[in-house]
């Protein structure tokens, strides 16, 4: 799954359902003159296609892979197959979606309330806890675009934090040197989202 790959049109039946393992996929809403945020992410706590046993079969999203890796597909017959028989893979989708759910509703809260420094520190804990690494391939522009604001507005929440010693970066990389002190200035949407999936998805990947 490289990165800036479209897995999905706002709008396209799906072919395949999507569980990222290494990889993270960004799920955008592209407004009518083409600007798109971020409404939610998916990494190797999830998948991407509920919409494909929801019954709704398309979405008004598109999905875009922010950070490149490794991923798993499945063909929409066999998920489908699996969801119908009603047994432990149904319930497991089940509950992701209510968590995916939450996650999409809180980023909807954040972005109207909280300062952008807040919601970067947001996005960048909640993209580390699908990571290995503290090095993050991204650029300023991408998050600017991910979280539907001006780059000067992410320049400006990262060089606060770059100022606190909290992470570095360079020209494509973010480097997060103190992770307790991305907690220190997140706003409560990051733990509201992290306890949701944890208490839905107590066996999936948690840093």
């Amino acid at each position: 799954m490289r990165l800036g790959e479209v897995l999905c049109e706002s709008g396209s039946p799906m072919q395949h359902a999507y569980f990222p393992t290494t990889s993270i996929v960004s799920l955008q809403y592209v407004m009518e003159n083409g600007a798109a945020a971020e409404i939610a992410g998916v990494g190797n706590e999830g998948m991407l296609g509920i919409s494909l046993f929801m019954g709704g079969l398309t979405t008004p999203s598109r999905a875009l892979v922010q950070t490149g890796g490794i991923g798993y597909r499945l063909p929409v017959k066999v998920l489908l197959e699996q969801f119908h028989r009603d047994g432990p893979i149904a319930r497991l989708l089940l509950r992701y979606t209510q968590a995916l759910i939450t996650q999409i509703a809180q980023t909807g809260a954040c972005n109207r309330h909280h300062s952008m420094e807040q919601q970067l520190c947001r996005w960048l804990l909640l993209t580390l806890d699908r990571m290995p690494t503290n090095d993050l391939v991204m650029t300023q522009e991408l998050i600017a675009s991910m979280l539907g604001v001006r780059r000067e507005s992410v320049t400006e929440a990262a060089g606060n934090l770059k100022h606190k010693g909290v992470i570095s970066y360079r020209r494509g990389h973010i480097t997060v040197l103190d992770r307790a002190g991305l907690n220190s200035h997140v706003c409560e949407c990051y733990v509201v989202v992290k306890t949701e999936f944890n208490r839905l998805l107590p066996d999936a990947p948690h840093h």
